[in-house]
């Protein structure tokens, strides 16, 4: 191996490599005064000498403060289901659990061709590569929001790109706007930054719009972010136009950027419409967030993205090259699912998103007709995404304390296991996920009406107006 050495100048670029040691004098000292050593004959700095006295390895404020609400719950219920009764679990939002929901021929067939090319198995840039990077905007791009490969991220999964929207965002001490209820990764990760979390409230009987008021009385010189998930994890909403352009009228008013949460985007019923935020969009700055998940039933393949909407220039370079520093922390998406991008997005038939769309809309038709008939429960019907919440009159089920408590005991006895929606920050609810076989469904609906039935000990009118 040639033998090179280095000279580290105290004043100019930095590291300069030469090849030959001819110009070191006999002082070991180079024309300019400074040592010159080869790399093997460094030495090593003076070690300071430690006064510590005994192990104490301590975990870092950042992994302390980092808290799934979801797990802490789960993880702290007594779930012991009813050993005659085989489990029904309405709790997982992973779509390919059951197996009845397989993801098209032409997605796994553009997999297979990736491989076989042998071109993806090195490194990708960390924001992805170009060829896959123009693919997603050529897809998304709409006169209304306009978009270019240099818009794109790559990441791995939508959860990542969250996490890269939020952290460029945002610094410790900051706050940001959260749907209350809402997905728990939001709070996750801000907390875990040293972030503040605001819950905006979300209305039920309004099927799950936004309280406009609500969210604006929240926001202050400290609010970095607007976070709206549409389609909804766990609602199942869907916002219509003129509800998204009230949203953006506030976030317009208050110069405050978007994060929109767009997973579900597309995936809505028939007589409803998905409609980007960024489309609406005619100053705020938004970062859409997506991947190929729960569209292409997929999210085992952790492919994510994040599309920059900035016409008016507000993010500036700033908030792109931080995006772009932040990727390089790891090293992006999967690079063979990036190989297959293009065959994925560009040759997946209709049918295939017809046919997902039709059955989570029967599914959700099902139980919320069988549901909506049990006295004490009062389910709220979706338009999209794969989730049913499901109001409880805890005040007729006085043997429970809570909806945790209500869902504990509901594995106990019958075998099914709904997510109380506690986790999501809104309890007396639980949530359904609608993708389970469809006589599973209706199995676990009879489950739940049995359980109702059982638990149900509606309170006397005379007793309300005494408690009033």
């Amino acid at each position: 191996m040639e033998n090179k050495s280095y000279v580290v100048k105290m004043k100019g670029t930095g590291v300069h490599e030469k090849n030959t040691l001819n110009s070191v004098n006999a002082n070991g000292l180079a024309g300019s005064g400074i040592q010159h050593k080869t790399v093997k004959d460094i030495a090593h700095p003076a070690k300071q000498k430690s006064c510590r006295q005994r192990w104490n390895i301590r975990a870092s404020k950042m992994s302390i403060n980092t808290l799934n609400p979801i797990r802490s719950i789960v993880d702290g219920m007594k779930l012991t289901p009813n050993p005659e009764k085989p489990m029904i679990a309405l709790s997982i939002g992973d779509p390919t659990v059951f197996g009845n929901l397989p993801t098209d021929d032409k997605v796994l067939q553009a997999m297979k061709d990736a491989i076989d090319t042998h071109e993806y198995n090195g490194y990708a840039p960390s924001v992805g590569y170009q060829k896959s990077r123009e693919v997603l905007a050529n897809f998304y791009s709409c006169p209304e929001a306009p978009l270019k490969a240099e818009d794109v991220l790559l990441t791995s999964g939508c959860s990542q790109a969250i996490d890269l929207a939020i952290t460029v965002l945002c610094n410790p001490g900051d706050n940001i706007l959260i749907p209350c209820p809402g997905f728990s990764l939001y709070k996750t990760l801000a907390v875990s930054l040293g972030i503040q979390v605001r819950l905006y409230k979300l209305l039920p009987e309004k099927s799950w719009e936004i309280d406009v008021q609500h969210l604006e009385s929240l926001i202050d010189n400290r609010t970095a972010c607007l976070i709206v998930n549409n389609p909804s994890n766990p609602c199942g909403s869907v916002y219509s136009k003129e509800h998204l352009q009230d949203i953006l009228s506030v976030a317009s008013k208050r110069c405050l950027p978007i994060l929109a949460d767009e997973i579900y985007g597309d995936m809505v019923f028939p007589g409803c419409q998905f409609h980007s935020m960024a489309s609406l969009s005619a100053d705020v700055p938004v970062l859409a967030c997506g991947g190929l998940a729960k569209r292409w039933l997929v999210p085992g393949w952790r492919m994510g993205w994040i599309l920059i909407h900035d016409r008016n220039q507000c993010f500036g370079k700033e908030i792109r090259q931080g995006l772009v520093k932040l990727s390089q922390r790891i090293l992006g998406a999967c690079t063979i699912v990036q190989g297959a991008l293009e065959s994925i997005l560009n040759d997946t038939p209709q049918e295939f998103y017809q046919r997902t769309i039709s059955f989570l809309k029967s599914n959700s038709e099902i139980c919320f007709s069988e549901l909506s008939t049990i006295p004490g429960l009062t389910p709220v019907m979706p338009s999209g995404a794969m989730y049913l919440m499901v109001g409880i009159e805890m005040e007729n089920f006085p043997e429970f304390e809570d909806d945790v408590q209500f869902t504990e005991h509901l594995v106990t006895e019958q075998s099914v296991f709904c997510l109380p929606a506690t986790a999501f920050e809104y309890p007396n609810y639980f949530r359904i996920v609608v993708t389970v076989p469809e006589e599973m469904m209706v199995v676990a609906c009879g489950r739940i009406r049995e359980f109702c039935q059982r638990h149900y000990r509606p309170r006397s009118q005379e007793s309300a107006e005494l408690d009033h």
